[in-house]
């Protein structure tokens, strides 16, 4: 897996907001120059254009040497190996196409890179947090199970992810790779996961429990203020609404591990507020579903940890493999009959992994 500490080469980075880009750069791992925040204004196309450019040109004369490249997360729909956005629900500017990635290349004469946040911070948590974090303490333990792969999500306007295999970024064919937002909700039949799992839901859950408008609903920030005895408000609402996101949350979670079998890194606002949902959730994940013949199963063929939780941890940690005996001959072999995966919430911090990531699969993507 790329080492970012030791490379020297310098990366252009955004953080492409609804309401405002950050602008920075890497190198080492580590940002170079305090960030450029300014207004995104994803109204108006040719405004919300010079921004980015403002905001690139702004960060490459602070640099005492030429950027590599430019990297950076952008919302989709998108074409991201081609650099062209598309019909963006929240920056209105980009819909019919815009081939934001060409114009840079024009611009700035350095490789450009965009890619989905979800992908960027799976990437991040996998090089320098939340994964080789799990692998250390697995050692420390004295366990000899290995772990490999990595799905990351982000919870905050919207619901992202993203998967890394072996130290890559699952993409897909066409750049769509773990769309988890659009899986089918099993809260609420009939609707996508996301409408259930997003701050918008979180807050619309709090009204309904308390009966109120939703506009007079707070916010993720504050109804885990007021479980927490910070801020005036309807604690059984507060509570109600974090069960019925973990159920989400759970389901959508669980369909996916179905298919990656990975360990799971939670990012985004809401992950602020992981202990008034993180251990519901993973209850859910451990589930049973009934077969066709009416028996109940295990809803995943791997049980999952809550890695935030000491005492689950440590289970994580030692659980072993054990030795069974070869018929008709001497010999063992080791048996891993307990399949494990661990869920937690980011190491680094949902914008640095994003940044780091976004570092990453630029010097990669020139490397290859």
């Amino acid at each position: 897996m790329l080492d970012i500490n030791l490379d020297k080469r310098t990366v252009m980075t955004m953080d492409a907001g609804g309401t405002s880009f950050v602008f920075s750069a890497v190198c080492g791992g580590k940002a170079l120059v305090e960030p450029i925040s300014l207004p995104s204004n994803g109204d108006h196309l040719e405004r919300c254009l010079a921004t980015i450019f403002t905001g690139f040109e702004g960060v490459r004369d602070q640099l005492s040497d030429n950027p590599a490249a430019i990297s950076f997360a952008f919302p989709g729909p998108a074409d991201y190996p081609a650099g062209v956005i598309g019909d963006l629900p929240n920056l209105p500017a980009f819909r019919g196409g815009v081939p934001l990635g060409p114009m840079l290349v024009d611009c700035f004469g350095i490789p450009v890179f965009i890619n989905n946040d979800g992908d960027l911070f799976a990437l991040g948590e996998a090089i320098a947090g939340f994964l080789p974090e799990t692998a250390r303490s697995l050692e420390l333990a004295g366990s000899k199970r290995k772990v490999d792969n990595l799905l990351g999500v982000t919870l905050g306007t919207g619901f992202g992810a993203g998967l890394v295999s072996g130290g890559r970024p699952y993409l897909g064919d066409n750049g769509a790779g773990m769309e988890i937002w659009s899986t089918r909700s099993h809260v609420f039949p009939g609707f996508i996961s996301e409408a259930g799992i997003s701050a918008r839901s979180l807050s619309r859950f709090y009204a309904e429990e308390a009966g109120i408008p939703i506009d007079q609903a707070p916010d993720p920030e504050q109804i885990s203020a007021i479980l927490e005895g910070f801020a005036d408000g309807d604690r059984e609402a507060a509570l109600g609404a974090y069960s019925t996101f973990a159920k989400a949350l759970g389901d959508s979670l669980a369909d996916a591990v179905c298919l990656t079998d990975s360990l799971v890194v939670v990012g985004g606002g809401i992950s602020r507020g992981h202990r008034h949902f993180l251990d519901a959730t993973v209850a859910r994940m451990n589930g049973r579903l009934k077969t066709g013949s009416g028996d109940e199963v295990q809803r995943m063929e791997v049980t999952a940890f809550n890695l935030e939780d000491q005492i689950q941890r440590t289970k994580f940690a030692n659980t072993r493999p054990r030795e069974i005996s070869v018929p008709g001959s001497n010999r063992k072999v080791v048996y891993n009959a307990e399949k494990i995966i661990g869920v937690g919430v980011s190491v680094l911090g949902t914008n640095t992994a994003v940044a780091l990531g976004a570092y990453a699969h630029a010097l990669a993507s020139i490397d290859h």
